[in-house]
């Protein structure tokens, strides 16, 4: 049973102590709550108030807390009164802090592993993470955001210890990680940077989690309370899919199109705008070596580490871009000599750091195998040195963009590289049914390998069943859609279908956060300008199909 004790109470030895800040955070939540000042808050608006001070629990959580506190409430006013919340949360804690996850570290080989037993699992759950992507991440972090003024406070972090994983904790160094990976991504105007209480790098947190999400991330697996507690796994995680959104932004035709040079004889420009990042970047580096006459690779781990296809495509990047833009770096392949392999990786980062490239690797990284590091690194240095001739084509619109990485952001497999490409087997489409509670019946659907005859058949069925349960199910405006139209990747058929998806999923969204009342676009606009009008701007809108005014302060719109 919760105990009530007074705030400045000192607590006993195993309940959590509650800092002078925290309690002033408690305060203002309770605050929010307790409209009349009557000092105290109805059992009912409980959830409410956990939620307002960035601690949420499930209904049921809540009803056993209230039925345990009416039980010992000697008033029998069922009223709860600051003092009694703050109890309430410092056992809360407590018990999360004790039972939730009980912490070993070991170290093996360069792999941490944490973990131990949860209170929901006698199993208990293990996670690892590489000391060497620490290192690199902390290293590209370092040299990537070292003059913000905004993270001085953070930067430079030293890599051999674990201050990335509390780096995240008021989430200034997470948005902006993302706007440097997808610049104006967030308006830093939004961002708390002063008097960061908890309440407001919570705000931080749930901001760049958002934006994460809106930029192609997958973040279904974590909340702002992991990130604040630093979750190792957690925290890699994010920022390798943060940074390799960034270093991915330019592997791609719309944005270079000298990547038509990689097109193979024969080939339609259509399948090699389906490719992915790392597959373009393969060809790249492929393309480079077949210009040195040297033996191309097929993988960024085992092909790479005696170093040799990095040294040949380093010598023709510095040789094309001598030739092009005059510059004036040689290098040195003398390296090739040396059988040691670390050695030799080393020599070969020296080569690459007259480029500015030595990121994300470390000589032990290359002679490993590391695939991420490896790739990243690749990455980097296409973006920095492509050494490719110009080329024209038309690209991937903001629209389609942001249909994109919505889809991403929900985790579907395989990752949509190409808006139309990538559907036209009806599988990703289906998946997306699925997550807007339309349901599937899976084993009427078609998996690859698809057979070589008849496989476009397959891809067919699947695309006629999407629109089948689009049209019955889901009762989408489907009008001179066919199931042909989604299996041709015709853009105008697709972005309709893709639309509707992301409207429904929008709205679920809404309807679940105002506690299932069915939310239409007339709701969501009267919600925008009555914020707009309690903070005093002019500005209003009318319907969504107004181009909206630049002048709006976006920071009123989402906090």
């Amino acid at each position: 049973m919760f105990r009530v004790h007074k705030a400045e109470a000192t607590m006993e030895n195993h309940v959590t102590q509650i800092s002078r800040e925290d309690l002033e955070d408690l305060r203002e939540a309770f605050n929010k709550i307790d409209i009349d000042n009557s000092g105290y808050v109805s059992d009912f608006e409980l959830q409410e108030l956990f939620r307002e001070a960035s601690f949420s629990l499930p209904g049921y959580k809540v009803r056993e807390i209230v039925e345990l506190f009416v039980a010992g409430d000697t008033n029998k006013d069922e009223k709860i009164s600051f003092e009694e919340f703050v109890s309430i949360y410092q056992e809360l804690k407590s018990k999360e802090v004790s039972e939730t996850f009980r912490k070993t570290i070991t170290r093996r080989d360069g792999i941490r592993s944490f973990g131990g037993t949860s209170g929901l699992s006698s199993d208990g759950t293990q996670h690892s993470y590489s000391d060497e992507e620490k290192v690199a991440f902390v290293n590209w972090i370092n040299k990537a955001l070292g003059k913000d003024p905004d993270c001085q406070h953070l930067l430079p972090m030293n890599p051999n210890d674990e201050s990335l994983f509390t780096s995240v904790r008021d989430g200034i160094l997470l948005c902006k990680m993302i706007n440097l990976s997808q610049p104006d991504t967030i308006d830093e105007r939004v961002i708390n940077t002063k008097k960061l209480a908890t309440f407001k790098m919570t705000e931080n947190l749930v901001l760049a989690l958002n934006s994460a999400s809106a930029i192609g991330c997958t973040v279904v697996s974590m909340d702002a309370h992991d990130l604040m507690a630093g979750k190792p796994h957690l925290v890699l995680g994010l920022l390798w899919q943060i940074i390799k959104v960034g270093l991915f932004a330019d592997i791609e035709i719309s944005r270079n199109e000298g990547l038509i040079n990689l097109l193979a004889e024969g080939e339609q420009l259509d399948h090699l705008m389906s490719l992915s990042p790392e597959e373009l970047l393969l060809r790249w580096v492929n393309h480079h070596l077949r210009n040195a006459g040297t033996q191309t690779i097929r993988n960024f781990s085992e092909d790479i580490k005696d170093s040799r296809a990095y040294f040949y495509l380093l010598d023709q990047i510095a040789s094309q871009e001598e030739h092009e833009y005059k510059m004036s770096v040689k290098i040195d392949m003398s390296g090739l000599n040396e059988r040691d392999l670390d050695r030799r990786a080393e020599l070969m980062l020296q080569q690459a750091a007259r480029l500015d490239c030595r990121q994300f690797v470390s000589p032990q990284d290359v002679t490993s195998g590391n695939s991420k590091l490896n790739l990243a690194f690749v990455a980097n240095l296409f973006n920095m040195h492509p050494a490719l001739q110009r080329a024209q084509v038309n690209g991937e619109s903001r629209e389609e963009k942001t249909f994109r990485n919505w889809i991403n952001s929900l985790g579907v497999s395989p990752y949509v590289n190409h808006l139309y490409c990538d559907l036209c087997d009806g599988l990703v489409i289906l998946q997306l049914y699925e997550k807007v509670n339309v349901p599937v019946y899976w084993k009427k659907v078609n998996h690859p390998p698809y057979p070589v005859l008849g496989g476009n058949m397959k891809k067919l069925e699947n695309c006629n069943y999407a629109v089948e349960l689009g049209r019955d199910v889901a009762h989408f405006s489907l009008v001179g859609i066919g199931g042909e139209n989604l299996n041709e990747g015709s853009p105008m058929h697709t972005l309709a279908l893709v639309w509707q998806l992301m409207r429904r999923y929008t709205v679920l969204v809404l309807s679940d956060l105002g506690d299932g009342e069915k939310v239409g676009d007339q709701i969501i606009l009267n919600w925008i300008n009555t914020t707009l009008s309690q903070k005093r701007k002019d500005t209003q809108i009318s319907s969504f199909k107004v181009y909206w005014d630049q002048t709006i302060d976006m920071k009123l719109i989402f906090t």
